[in-house]
């Protein structure tokens, strides 16, 4: 959660600091917004690959917690339809 604060913030951060240098360097309007989205994203390409590495680690490392826990319901799932298919069959009978 902290990785993906920081790295959010930071892109956040280059974005601002890109319209300000353009605003600066004479641009305006559609353009200024334009370029400042592309120079933003190549700057956070090239300064922010180990937060964005950082942060794909972290969501990694969630999404396995949780597929381990959503396998380990499915087999309890399955142990009770199971257990509840002997009970039927024992009360069928």
């Amino acid at each position: 959660m902290r990785t993906g604060l920081f790295y959010t913030s930071a892109r956040i951060l280059l974005l601002v600091i890109s319209v300000v240098l353009l605003y600066l360097a004479g641009a305006r309007g559609f353009l200024l917004l334009a370029l400042a989205f592309v120079v933003s994203a190549l700057a956070s390409y090239v300064l922010l690959s180990r937060q964005r590495e950082m942060m794909a680690g972290a969501l990694n490392r969630r999404l396995s917690k949780m597929t381990a826990k959503a396998a380990e319901f499915r087999g309890r799932i399955e142990d009770g339809a199971a257990e509840n298919d002997e009970t039927g069959d024992r009360a069928a009978r």
